[in-house]
């Protein structure tokens, strides 16, 4: 059945809602960039963080003859953006603002980030832009289950879902019976959600004696934190649907950065709305063509709050031969990882993602683990929690034994290092609605 759900994607009839944007030429792509680039050094001139650093360079629209003159300005980062808490980047008066959105602040001060009507415009166009792409169809019914409110990803979709003209069903995250007691009763054929919570559904609706693949949805379009191959296919397997990614982040806009179209080779960027770079995290030099590097994006044409050479601290990879499907932007790979996010165990580098992809190599295990860091005496140990199949278990030691033997071999293998591995029942790790949580680095806690 996983082979069938493995073809949906291609039964998906191509089609592109903005043609004259995204299936422009290169050099016409290119010349639309720098164009937009000159504006943008002029706009930001309003910005006290940009105008005291073009001042210092001697920088002004004459200096961007072309794309790689680029490197000339500044790289801006989250704290920047802290240390102008919370309206030091507007580029427009305050009274030009049409909403504001902002970031969780789980690690701090939330990040505000603001929009004109037109930046508003933007956005849903862009959603609506990857929606097409993945399937969305005016006929269609589209159940939101990300969260509404400063995060910016449930408005987002929201208003991208209604620009195609979709009925939407705003479900918002959470109270997983419900989400699934809405599906049984309103038939949508879309699920818009983080990829871990449509992994939550499926097992609430195990729960509940509903088999997941009986739910009326055809396919799902998930972002919001990264999520791997074999992540993809266990969702479709255990859905029965096509999944799509995208991808975005608050302060760029939100979703609508990038997106998949039927062929799932890669996520298009809007590059007529996004300049994006692919860095060596450490040197800040572009890494060649294919190879991974954090992703620094530039918005040219916001409004409120425009960003040059935002640091965003994902790991991906960028590909700009044609795609199939017609388009002609930069294609990006799926983020394997945050440069914030990554762990160094034993002076090895560790993202979570590999240790999801080494668990999913392995029959029997589920996307649901706990990554927990120690230091007990003068060295790094890492202990790996991972839920496995009900049929799995046994009272035989041996076989317990063997199973975990077989997943640390492939964690070892795939992220290079040596882990204590820990078989634990279904359901026993907790669920999260939003982006999942999956590690505890009691080193940072003194423990």
């Amino acid at each position: 059945m996983a082979a069938q759900t493995h073809e949906a994607h291609r039964q998906i009839e191509h089609r592109i809602w903005d043609p004259d944007a995204e299936t422009l030429p290169r050099d016409g792509i290119e010349a639309l960039q720098l164009e937009r680039l000159r504006e943008l050094v002029t706009r930001v001139a309003r910005v006290p963080f940009y105008r005291d650093h073009f001042a210092h360079r001697e920088i002004g629209p004459h200096s961007i003859r072309s794309l790689a003159d680029m490197r000339r300005l500044p790289l801006t980062t989250k704290d920047d953006l802290r240390l102008q808490h919370p309206f030091g980047f507007l580029a427009v008066p305050r009274k030009a603002l049409a909403r504001i959105h902002g970031s969780s602040g789980t690690t701090g001060r939330p990040t505000f980030v603001a929009y004109t009507a037109r930046d508003l415009e933007t956005w849903s166009n862009l959603c609506a832009r990857f929606l097409v792409a993945g399937g969305l169809r005016p006929e269609h019914t589209a159940q939101v289950a990300f969260g509404y409110g400063l995060f910016t990803g449930g408005f987002g979709l929201h208003y991208g879902i209604e620009r195609v003209g979709a009925a939407i069903i705003p479900a918002a995250a959470g109270n997983t019976r419900r989400q699934i007691e809405i599906m049984r009763d309103l038939d949508p054929e879309v699920l818009i959600c983080t990829p871990s919570y449509a992994l939550t559904i499926a097992d609430s609706a195990r729960e509940l004696g509903i088999d997941p693949r009986s739910l009326p949805i055809r396919f799902g379009h998930f972002g919001g934190e990264p999520w791997t191959e074999d992540m993809r296919r266990e969702i479709e397997d255990q859905l029965d649907i096509a999944a799509f990614n995208n991808y975005g982040l608050s302060e760029i806009i939100g979703p609508g950065v990038s997106g998949e179209c039927p062929e799932r080779s890669g996520m298009h960027i809007q590059e007529d709305h996004f300049l994006v770079e692919c860095l060596d995290p450490e040197t800040l030099e572009p890494v060649p063509e294919g190879e991974p590097g954090e992703l620094v994006i530039t918005t040219l044409t916001r409004e409120a709050m425009p960003l040059i050479r935002y640091r965003t601290r994902d790991i991906a990879r960028l590909y700009r031969e044609p795609c199939a499907c017609g388009r002609r932007t930069t294609r990006m790979s799926r983020v394997t990882g945050r440069t914030d996010d990554m762990l160094i165990i034993r002076g090895v580098n560790v993202f979570p993602s590999q240790i999801e992809e080494a668990l999913l190599r392995v029959e029997g295990t589920t996307p649901h683990y706990l990554i927990e860091v120690s230091r007990p005496g003068t060295l790094d140990e890492v202990h790996v929690k991972v839920e496995i199949h009900p049929e799995l278990f046994s009272d035989r030691m041996d076989r317990m034994q063997a199973l975990c033997e077989r997943i640390s071999r492939e964690i070892n293998t795939v992220a290079g290092i040596r882990a204590h591995v820990d078989l634990v029942e279904p359901r026993s790790i907790e669920r999260f609605v939003g982006k999942a949580k999956r590690v505890l680095d009691r080193r940072d806690l003194g423990e």
